[in-house]
């Protein structure tokens, strides 16, 4: 996204070095100024001296594009209806300070202005607000929302819903969740009033700051999580209910800069030292998840608190947003160079998004796709070996496991000692309950198995019966 040139810009003559073209156009860049032609969906061109340098991105706003413009255009709404489907999704704003990250994310937040809730100013935040509250509505599904506010301040994490913990929040990491911000305050809400409280709370608690560069400069990174917990019925079994965690992440990154630029002394300097240092780490990550021989081995996530929250959407099972805000003004030429590689860059890693469920409902669906996959194996082996299909025999064993009758018919000793182990392992738990479902499945599980065995022990024996009678033929035609 390109903002407009502002009033110090135009006071000093500088010109506009970036031009957003068609996908087919073709501008001489050696004479400035240049002008700004509406809404292009595919590239973005930058005046670097002679010759323009050409990036490729999936849409670029020009200066004249509107917040409405940007929400409806920019792909965000697939997002929110997937962070719905239990997929962990994240916007996030890079770009140098003043580029309008924070314009973008949350709209135009000063301290002489209350625009949250001027409609026309209102950021992806407000919007997103809207569309996800008019969806739940309309999907008419049992949806439970929490949402927690953090930021990034001198690497140390700050919650801005409870600043009065002066503390530093711990990063942990977990096998199941990841890096998580240990006792971190998450509030639920239901209305749009409420969660635009929520915006509000944080947004004061925010360390911001005034130089050169920008009267109100961000001067940590946030980030804004909705946690969205669905429960809808079974496409398979409609009794039975599937429950989806899904999370929409909003991260307004502090923006890059050059102290010698921005005038920067003494703690405004310590500042941009760390945002400088977290944001060349968030580099790194990147260019290694894009270098095929990195991109298997070490990621660099643990070297800053940014990076490690943000390491399930850069190369994790998440979906990514990215915003690249440049300023076009021809002083920040190689300010906006450098966000624009690190956006190209960016644009070529490839996730594996995941949904996220219940961990008992995830095993009850694996162990209902194996017995699939079981009964399926078992009907081939019948098929190769010109047996019967095993339907009825499946339904007669499935009532003599009830009824704790044997299974000698069905199974050699060895493995009916095994099976029996087993039944006596799962007998407690109650017939209708989660794990009374998951006993049956186990137990159908472990006698298909079972059969299965005993079936590729026949084959092979056949096999090997056949070699011997082939043998003797052998044998017999040298007679002959």
């Amino acid at each position: 996204r390109v903002r407009p040139l502002n009033s110090t810009e135009t006071s000093r003559r500088d010109y506009a070095v970036v031009n957003c073209p068609g996908k087919d156009s073709i501008i001489r860049l050696d004479a400035p100024p240049i002008e700004f032609n509406e809404i292009s969906p595919l590239q973005s061109t930058v005046n670097n001296g002679s010759q323009g340098k050409v990036f490729n991105f999936d849409m670029v706003f020009d200066p004249n594009s509107s917040q409405h413009e940007v929400f409806e255009y920019c792909g965000i709404k697939r997002l929110i209806d997937l962070s719905q489907e239990g997929f962990s999704c994240t916007i996030f704003a890079f770009g140098q300070t003043g580029s309008g990250k924070t314009y973008t994310i949350t709209g135009p937040i000063t301290p002489f202005e209350k625009s949250l809730k001027n409609q026309p100013f209102q950021g992806l935040l407000q919007r997103t607000f809207v569309y996800l509250l008019n969806s739940i509505q309309a999907r008419n599904t049992d949806t439970v929302l929490s949402a927690s506010y953090l930021e990034i301040y001198n690497e140390q994490v700050k919650d801005l819903l409870n600043p009065r913990l002066s503390d530093s929040l711990p990063v942990r990491w977990s096998k199941t969740r990841g890096f998580y911000v240990e006792n971190l305050f998450t509030v639920q809400f239901e209305t749009l009033e409420s969660i635009m409280n929520v915006l509000a709370e944080g947004t004061r608690n925010r360390q911001s700051s005034s130089h050169t560069l920008n009267e109100y400069s961000s001067r940590s990174h946030t980030l804004l999580t909705i946690y969205i917990k669905t429960e809808t019925t079974h496409p398979n079994n409609l009794s039975r209910c599937l429950t989806k965690h899904g999370k929409l992440c909003f991260v307004d990154l502090a923006g890059s800069e050059r102290v010698k630029e921005t005038g920067s002394t003494g703690e405004l300097m310590t500042e941009a030292n760390n945002i400088n240092r977290s944001l060349l780490t968030l580099g790194n990550c990147i260019s290694a998840l894009v270098d095929p021989k990195k991109k298997d081995g070490y990621i660099p996530y643990r070297d800053s608190k940014l990076t490690k929250l943000l390491a399930d959407c850069l190369g994790g099972s998440g979906i990514t947003l990215m915003f690249a805000c440049v300023s076009p003004s021809s002083t920040s030429l190689q300010e906006t160079m450098n966000t624009l590689r690190y956006a190209s860059r960016a644009k070529r890693i490839k996730n594996r998004p995941v949904a996220k469920m219940d961990q008992k409902e995830k095993l009850i669906i694996g162990l209902e796709e194996e017995i699939k996959a079981l009964q399926m194996e078992n009907l081939f082996l019948r098929q190769q070996l010109q047996l019967p299909s095993a339907g009825k025999k499946n339904q007669a064993v499935k009532r003599s496991k009830a009824e704790g009758l044997t299974k000698s018919k069905l199974l050699s000793k060895g493995e009916s000692v095994e099976a029996e182990e087993t039944l006596s392992r799962l007998q407690p738990f109650p017939e209708q309950s989660l794990y009374g479902m998951l006993q049956e499945f186990m137990i159908e599980n472990e006698n298909l198995r079972c059969e299965n065995n005993r079936l590729l022990k026949r084959q092979e024996s056949s096999r090997e019966e056949q070699q011997l009678l082939s043998e003797e033929n052998g044998r017999l035609v040298q007679k002959l």
